[in-house]
């Protein structure tokens, strides 16, 4: 049998050509993988900012969504209109609370009450449930739904009442304006409606809220004071 050439080894030049083209060749291939982790990476990116985007724009939809009027709690009898919420709890707390009733009526309270007065500006509902506690009541309106003159028979109306009476907007509650007292509440459209002067003759400084002969003055004056 006839032996087989023997094949010549390559040069060194050859032997540096082979060498830079396996080279060239796994840094082709590592390239190409940093950049499909940067895809990847930038992907994942925009998925997670649309996530939080999507959140978001649901909350501000949950919240920026009023009300609607329930047509049988703005007219008709006085007794059926009122929202009465008993045994609520008038426990102090330094945390946000979840209240069920949008304003709230009573429940568990920042320790520091709202001075009572009239505001052009929202409160945050642990004073203003304070002062609830100490007789108060507390009239507020939607600033998207009333207009400025329903807004100035309000603050008119506690002017007149003197003492112990909140005034402030309340975005969310849409078109019907409320009265709250502690564990009470009265929905109204109209500023002149009887109801609301029954409301304030039953509630105002009631013996039923926890803390009625409490005072109303406080160091705590919210935003947008006015008076």
């Amino acid at each position: 049998m006839a032996t087989p050439p023997n094949r010549p080894q390559p040069t060194i030049k050859e032997q540096r050509a082979e060498k830079r083209a396996a080279q060239m060749e796994q840094f082709k291939k590592q390239e190409a993988a940093r950049k499909r982790n940067r895809l990847l990476g930038i992907i994942g990116a925009v998925v997670a900012l649309l996530l939080v985007v999507g959140t978001v724009a649901t909350v501000l939809v949950i919240n920026l969504t009023p009300q609607t009027v329930d047509e049988e709690l703005v007219s008709g009898d006085y007794a059926e209109r009122v929202q009465l919420y008993p045994d609520l709890e008038a426990t102090h707390t330094e945390s946000r609370v979840s209240y069920d009733v949008e304003p709230p009526v009573g429940g568990p309270h920042n320790p520091t009450w709202l001075q009572c007065g009239i505001y052009d500006e929202e409160q945050q509902n642990e004073n203003a449930v304070h002062a609830l506690e100490h007789g108060a009541i507390w009239l507020t309106y939607d600033p998207g739904f009333a207009t400025d003159e329903q807004i100035e028979a309000l603050r008119e109306l506690a002017r007149e009442r003197g003492s112990y009476m909140l005034v402030s907007p309340y975005g969310g509650i849409g078109e019907a304006m409320a009265a709250s007292a502690w564990g009470a509440q009265l929905r109204f459209d109209d500023v002149d409606d009887p109801a609301l002067g029954q409301f304030i003759e039953q509630y105002w400084r009631s013996p039923d809220s926890p803390e009625p002969n409490a005072t109303c003055n406080s160091p705590l004056v919210g935003p947008g004071a006015i008076s």
